[in-house]
């Protein structure tokens, strides 16, 4: 058995040292951390855009040092992730082959790549908090909506449904009061579906647990065929379903059924209809809901396809570890000396991502440090998927006209060349719902933290 607690370390470590490296930030496609981060109203989820990163921005505006609080989050869900394989089988095969299936797999590593670091970090937490209470883990996973819902629909109990859904407060109510309809478009349903992988097909791809809509946060391995040993992954597991509740089955079958959905255009009407569809475009990521039952059927086979499995899951993405190398720690991010004190800020003309001296893209660092009209225009591949946000229409339309500006709440802007208007509009003051929302969140989670999990 020690060999198979020294495998789960070197799992775990193989996927995350980047976040052991020194550096000032973390920058990659979604994931902007900076070292000094703000509390602005889009933080909280009452910004121009709709509550994606929330409550994940609040967290890390409050707290001192959120570069190392991601370092610590990422790395403890993964350890949990690991655990959660050990605890699925009795032998020493049989825990090393789940542990690599709920730590080493293609739904967590292309999601890292994509630099939506929170909801790896719930896909590494739902194999444990599917089968245990885990109030605390459930509020770790809370930080992306898509963690904080899995979380309620892998929920054994009311008590955990009830608390997993409390813990969704801090985007549903500002959804819900927002003045806009909250709904995607038709092209994004298409933009966002899940993706083919080299000669495994979406069906096949999407079997093993792969298929994220950006082909650029694929590992080069996946776009080689190597894909393929996903597919030869789930025929293996096949042999363990029986071992796996029926409660993970059901759970990973609405995770599947979602995704195929949205391959075969199913999902537009709700995309665009519903409120809060949006959360259903990016199809793929919930495949998250059957990441359980992958790891609990790893656990249930014979001890002799184990080693199969465990060798399967490591050949479907075996250059993981290398790939994550593009999440390093990055120095001398920019951000716009802006002395805004608290006021809102409109940039002219500011691209809404930057590229690292590498020339990889991140998104824009300026709304994580200050309050910062944004335009939310997303154009994947020519197709404009959001368009731009009302306000930010509007002051890109009177630009020139202070009055105007200062009616949008607008109290500087920045121009290409460095100028600054300042418009004499004050700063306004965080929305006390949006801070209740976040206190109560926190309060939350130190709740659970202090909860026994007797799994």
């Amino acid at each position: 058995m020690r060999a198979a607690k020294a495998w789960g370390v070197v799992l775990v470590l193989a996927l995350t040292w980047p976040f052991f490296l020194p550096g000032e930030a973390f920058a990659l496609r979604d994931m902007m951390v900076l070292p000094d981060m703000a509390l602005t109203r889009a933080a909280l989820g009452f910004g121009d855009l709709p509550a994606r990163n929330v409550p994940q921005d609040a967290l890390l505006g409050v707290l001192p040092v959120p570069v190392l609080i991601v370092r610590v989050m990422v790395v403890a869900a993964a350890a949990c992730a690991a655990r959660a394989g050990w605890r699925a089988a009795e032998t020493a095969w049989g825990r090393s082959a789940a542990m690599t299936v709920a730590v080493w797999n293609p739904f967590v590593v292309e999601r890292l790549l994509q630099g939506q670091w929170s909801l790896a970090v719930a896909a590494w937490l739902m194999p444990w908090i599917a089968v245990a209470p885990a109030w605390g883990w459930r509020w770790l996973a809370s930080l992306t909506p898509t963690g904080a819902l899995a979380a309620v629909v892998s929920s054994r109990s009311l008590g955990t449904a009830v608390f997993s859904a409390a813990l969704c407060l801090p985007w549903v109510v500002p959804g819900m009061l927002a003045s806009g309809s909250g709904t995607a478009s038709a092209a994004s349903a298409d933009v966002f579906a899940p993706r083919a992988e080299e000669a495994a097909g979406t069906l096949g791809t999407l079997a093993g647990l792969g298929g994220i809509w950006n082909g650029a946060a694929v590992p080069d391995s996946r776009e080689a065929g190597f894909a393929l040993f996903g597919i030869a992954l789930v025929v293996v597991l096949a042999a363990g379903w029986r071992g796996v509740e029926a409660r993970l089955l059901v759970l990973a079958a609405l995770g599947v059924g979602i995704a195929l959905a949205s391959w075969g255009g199913a999902l537009a009407w709700a995309v665009t209809e519903l409120p809060g569809g949006g959360l259903l475009r990016d199809a793929h990521k919930w495949l998250i809901l059957a990441l359980p039952a992958f790891v609990r059927a790893a656990g249930a086979l014979p001890p002799r396809a184990a080693p199969a499995a465990l060798a399967l899951a490591l050949l479907q993405v075996p250059d993981a570890a290398v790939a994550v190398a593009a999440l390093r720690p990055v120095d001398g991010v920019e951000v716009p000396a802006v002395d805004h004190r608290g006021r809102d800020v409109f940039f002219v003309d500011r691209p809404a991502l930057v590229l690292r001296p590498d020339g990889a893209p991140a998104v824009d660092p300026a709304p994580k440090v200050m309050n910062v009209v944004e335009p939310g225009e997303l154009v994947v591949d020519g197709v404009v998927v959001d368009e731009v946000s009302p306000r930010w229409r509007a002051a890109a339309e009177n630009v020139g006209d202070a009055g105007a500006l200062r009616g949008l709440g607008i109290g500087l802007v920045v121009y290409p060349d460095g100028r600054v208007v300042d418009t004499g509009a004050p700063a306004r003051d965080l929305p006390p719902t949006g801070v209740a929302l976040l206190v109560i969140w926190v309060a939350l989670g130190l709740w659970g933290c202090t909860r026994r999990t007797p799994y």
